[in-house]
């Protein structure tokens, strides 16, 4: 099964409101999800960013890959680097992590 962090799209009509959620890659967008790990609120001035650290980081080192709009807003919160400072990530075959530090051996060419 394939985790991701993504966003819910909750609130009323051209009014929305974000819940961001652990969940099966192949269920729809607001269908199930695993957990609930925090909130986005982009109608509020200032931008209104609410996530538990303590249970995405969790989540993040268990396997679950955020969306790019997810990871923007980890980022935001300084969540996905203290994840990537901590040498969590563990990229699996055929996955690149464009931020990916140079290794001993590419760092000298």
């Amino acid at each position: 099964m394939s985790v991701r962090i993504r966003l819910r799209r909750m609130g009323a009509k051209k009014q929305p409101f974000y819940r961001v959620v652990v969940a099966d890659s192949r269920s729809p967008r607001d269908g199930r999800f695993l957990d609930t790990i925090g909130t986005y609120d982009p109608r509020k001035d200032p931008v209104a960013i609410d996530i538990d650290r303590e249970k995405t980081l969790k989540w993040l080192a268990e396997g679950a890959m955020p969306t790019d709009s997810a990871r923007s807003l980890l980022s935001q919160t300084g969540i996905w680097q203290e994840f990537r400072d901590h040498g969590a990530i563990q990229l699996g075959p055929g996955r690149d992590d464009t931020m990916a530090e140079p290794t001993e051996e590419t760092a000298g060419e």
